[in-house]
């Protein structure tokens, strides 16, 4: 399934590496998932989150406060896959979290599942833990996947240009995004922020795709005090969170937090 991200031809494995006819190789680490980022395409040394921020995001989804979002577009892969499918992505995928439970649905259908992410850790940390998914580091605006290979494709806050999915979904196949919605996480946010902004509402088009269904998914989640700096760690407003935030985190027992989820079933025009 893999193609090359030097010029794009068909990815042939063996039981090391992977490579194209015009030479190019790429190794498998021992964890077993293989590196599809050549140097010239990262934009940093280490790309994507690092160590600290994938255990806090592992502490944080183990303790199963985001299972429902999980279950949701579990069901929603269920719905659409059929015996013919043969491949889904998860893009952004992380340490595969999320992942292994769309992979689970694949499989009852006899399809494969990949994860990919610019993180090298996140991908180890996955590749370890999760043996029904197959894992790379790659960029997800240079997909390496053939045109018209992947039956579905799972994009939960991660980027990727609506050309590249375009070109790698199946005519009539689907996307999944998530995003954040108005109220998500709006307690947390009032720790750091003196003005709380509600998101703006997903306005989001992508060309080549017709919206076939659009869900909120909402609920209150009550964390202590640990969870709650982990969830902190793992968000993007971290960085903005002054010395006495962090110690008050420390402070609380029962957090209450709100989550408000924009989920999109796209499907790729025939």
């Amino acid at each position: 399934m893999f193609t090359c991200p030097l010029c794009h031809s068909p990815l042939i494995e063996n039981n090391k590496s992977f490579a194209c006819p015009q030479g190019h190789q790429f190794d498998k680490a021992k964890e077993g998932y293989v590196n599809l980022l050549p140097v010239q395409f990262k934009h940093s040394k280490q790309p994507g989150d690092n160590s600290e921020m994938m255990q806090a995001r592992r502490a944080f989804l183990d303790a199963g406060h985001y299972q429902p979002l999980r279950q949701q577009v579990a069901e929603i892969l269920l719905q659409n896959l059929t015996p013919q499918s043969e491949a889904i992505l998860d893009i952004g995928c992380g340490e595969g979290y999320y992942t292994t439970a769309f992979a689970d649905v694949a499989a009852a259908v006899g399809a494969c599942t990949y994860g990919l992410d610019v993180s090298k850790v996140a991908i180890r940390y996955g590749a370890k833990r999760y043996a029904n998914v197959i894992f790379c580091v790659a960029s997800s605006h240079r997909l390496p996947f053939a045109d018209a290979s992947l039956d579905a494709v799972v994009r939960i806050y991660a980027p990727c240009k609506a050309q590249e999915l375009a070109r790698v979904v199946k005519p009539g196949g689907i996307v999944v995004t998530v995003a954040p919605g108005p109220r998500h996480l709006m307690q947390l946010k009032g720790l750091i922020y003196d003005e709380i902004k509600l998101h703006p509402a997903e306005s989001e088009s992508l060309e080549g795709f017709s919206l076939k269904r659009a869900l909120q998914l909402a609920y209150t989640m009550t964390l202590n005090a640990g969870e709650t700096r982990a969830l902190l760690q793992m968000t993007p407003f971290a960085w903005r969170a002054r010395p006495e935030v962090w110690a008050a985190l420390d402070a609380f027992t029962a957090f209450e937090c709100e989550t408000d989820f924009s989920i999109r079933v796209w499907q790729r025009d025939l």
